[in-house]
């Protein structure tokens, strides 16, 4: 039985190696909002985010993900967390002096993807109705992370059985194996996705916006801009989670999906929709198909103990691309 309150996906933390280059793409082009910065970290935040940030760029020499996070609901449940990471002797770390961010631990999870957990962050004012300030794809909040993982089952198995996540819907490949599954604490789709490939890594992230048009006119400022080329993948929308898609990649490669229309998942009959994973539908319901680096490229993470990378594994489910695609 779980015995503890995970909220949602908080914030990620990503190392770029130009800070400068950085913040031109994610407050010129994409529109976030700049908390604090300094010489080596940026903190940005969406325009309906009352707290601090969302995400944290930080400078350093090569890139990669120092940790995707998740907010709970009290000191008491990030104790009960703390101690039940321990007594799977999973070795969690307190992380002390973190700016704006009160008691948070980390560990690496049960695929070795280094994860944060806190219950309190600094408040700052929400700014969803300070219309003269909107810019780029006026960015709102954060929506979920994707993560490649060497074992979807095996993920999957631990973040429900073991932290109470629920799946709002999954793929199967034609032997009726797990392919992907999107898993959610807060009632949407999804705070947390794994899809089979080379892991443990971090896909991407999604960042929720507030209609369908923002997403157009991000296309036309990251052209304006100079930026047409860091359009991946969409405009589209996909099949799974009914969301309006479109995928970035920044200045040193970390994917950003700008996230829209998917739907509420909070009654407690909601059944798990199932997906083949050959069905064209299903990643793209309508728009070009995704190309190669889609699936083959991804942040590393790092050890959360050593500082190193996590090394790589090949995925237990045969490594394939669909037909179609999210």
């Amino acid at each position: 039985m779980v015995d503890f309150n995970i909220i949602r996906c908080a914030r990620a933390v990503l190392l770029v190696t130009n800070l400068e280059a950085s913040r031109d793409f994610y407050e010129n082009a994409l529109g976030f909002v700049v908390t604090e910065a300094d010489e080596n970290h940026l903190y940005l935040r969406g325009y309906e985010e009352h707290n601090h940030h969302s995400l944290v760029l930080k400078k350093a020499e090569q890139p990669g993900v120092e940790a995707i996070s998740y907010k709970v609901y009290s000191d008491e449940d990030l104790n009960k967390l703390y101690d039940y990471f321990q007594q799977k002797n999973m070795n969690p770390k307190w992380i002390e002096n973190q700016h704006a961010v009160e008691r948070a631990f980390r560990v690496q999870d049960i695929s070795g993807l280094p994860v944060e957990f806190f219950a309190r962050m600094d408040t700052v004012e929400r700014l969803l109705q300070r219309y003269d300030l909107y810019k780029g794809a006026r960015i709102q909040r954060i929506d979920h992370f994707n993560c490649m993982v060497p074992d979807v089952q095996k993920a999957y198995d631990f973040y429900v059985k073991e932290l109470g996540f629920a799946c709002s819907e999954y793929t199967e490949t034609e032997n009726n194996e797990l392919w992907a599954a999107w898993l959610h604490r807060k009632p949407n789709v999804h705070d947390l996705a794994f899809m089979n490939g080379n892991g443990p890594r971090l896909h991407h992230i999604g960042f929720w916006l507030s209609d369908q048009l923002s997403l157009i006119h991000a296309c036309d400022v990251l052209a304006a801009m100079g930026y047409a080329k860091n359009i991946e993948r969409g405009p589209g929308r996909h099949g799974l989670s009914n969301a309006f898609f479109l995928y970035l990649r920044d200045p040193d490669g970390h994917r950003i999906e700008l996230y829209n229309g998917d739907y509420l998942t909070s009654d407690p009959d909601f059944l798990p929709i199932r997906w083949d994973i050959n069905d064209p539908r299903r990643q793209t319901f309508w728009g070009h198909e995704a190309p190669d680096c889609w699936f083959n490229e991804a942040s590393q993470v790092f050890d959360i103990h050593s500082g190193e990378l996590v090394e790589l594994k090949e995925p237990s489910v045969q490594k394939l691309k669909p037909d179609f695609v999210i």
